[in-house]
């Protein structure tokens, strides 16, 4: 077993005794937060015929509930959540085994959901709707789990010191023009995994190892922090450029604190590589449980999460853009970033080359 699968799996038997401790008390560790019009927690429900989806959920954004209200507005089945990140719920559902009453697994990243599918907690799915909802780029080889939603990995970059020319690729993060002006999360943060490993996929291990050396010999300081405070260090002066998720410049264009306006105000967003293999993506997805107790039910709602109506609502309420380009986002202020073309790259490629990823990180220093 690799290092990273090693440190995962400890960090998941660790993970999941603290859920357990955590669970209120006389629901068995099975706590759960009811959405669309019912109450009670998911394991108490995970008989039920007809009535009711359990959903276990790594994203914790509003607009997944307006989501699940609708959902249960077209069909009548209350979804019920139980919440937690990535790690967590894997360690949860690998810990429940065929007891779990877990319906469907919701997460971030590409490379979260191959390691759902890589620990046999999915089942495979295939409907037409399905298939047609979703590009074959954006969803498991073999029909585990399906994105609903993309985000754009783009390079934000300081209005009044840089030129958008200077950060239209990718490879600008690793040239010596970029020395002591590179803000990044830490190596370990999935969206940089998945990001080197699509590298990997496109380039090689020798090209992936020298653009990380390159940006590493960058930092403007240790990597620390989340996509908000990389943004936040660009407008301060402490870098001039990020690498970042798109929609988090759009929270802070519209958030209620002046500070925050401020920064997006003086901070713009590069969709790099349009000249060349696209901007890299991400997404947003879900799967059915291995042990789903309420499958037909889970499979309507992984229906309704791709469908077009599914899409515009996830995209208009968490500013990421539709899994399919031709859904429209219905969120003016993601329109007005402008269109770009996405890297094609499948993306199972970003759990297969995980541990490169991570292994490459790690020999040339990045933190």
């Amino acid at each position: 077993m690799s290092a990273i699968g090693m440190g995962f799996r400890a960090a998941a038997a660790a993970l999941v005794l603290a859920l357990a401790a955590c669970a209120p008390s006389g629901q068995g560790g099975s706590g759960g937060q009811a959405t669309g019009g019912g109450g009670g927690d998911a394991a108490a429900a995970g008989g039920a015929s007809g009535g009711v989806v359990n959903v276990y959920n790594a994203r914790h954004y509003d607009s997944d509930r307006q989501v699940f209200d609708q959902f249960t507005a077209r069909t009548g089945i209350q979804v019920r959540q139980i919440q937690g990140n990535a790690e967590q719920l894997q360690a949860r559902l690998e810990a429940e085994g065929a007891d779990s009453p877990a319906d469907v697994v919701i997460t971030v990243d590409a490379g979260n959901l191959w390691r759902l599918e890589a620990a046999g907690l999915l089942q495979p799915v295939t409907t037409p709707a399905l298939e047609a909802a979703v590009p074959a780029t954006l969803r498991s080889n073999d029909w585990f789990w399906y994105g609903f939603s993309r985000r754009a990995r783009v390079i934000a970059y300081d209005r009044q010191d840089v030129r958008p020319e200077q950060v239209a690729t990718y490879d600008s993060l690793a040239s010596p023009a970029m020395r002591g002006r590179v803000c990044v999360r830490p190596a370990s943060n999935v969206y940089n995994l998945s990001f080197l490993a699509a590298l990997i996929e496109r380039r090689g291990e020798d090209q992936a190892r020298t653009w990380a050396a390159g940006v590493t010999g960058n930092f403007a300081r240790r990597p620390e922090g989340n996509d908000t405070d990389q943004l936040r260090a660009v407008a301060a002066g402490v870098c001039d450029v990020a690498l970042v998720n798109h929609y988090y410049l759009l929270r802070l264009a519209r958030s209620q604190d002046p500070a925050d306006r401020a920064v997006a105000q003086r901070v713009a967003l590069s969709f790099p590589d349009q000249n060349a293999s696209g901007t890299h993506i991400n997404i947003s997805g879900a799967g059915v449980a291995r042990h789903a107790p309420n499958r037909d039910n889970a499979v309507r709602l992984l229906e309704f999460l791709v469908s077009a109506e599914g899409q515009t609502l996830l995209a208009r309420g968490n500013d990421e853009y539709p899994a399919s380009p031709a859904t429209p986002s219905g969120n003016p202020e993601l329109d007005a970033l402008g269109n770009f073309t996405a890297d094609p790259i499948e993306m199972s490629a970003y759990g297969r080359n995980q541990a490169t990823a991570a292994a490459i990180f790690n020999e040339v220093g990045w933190p």
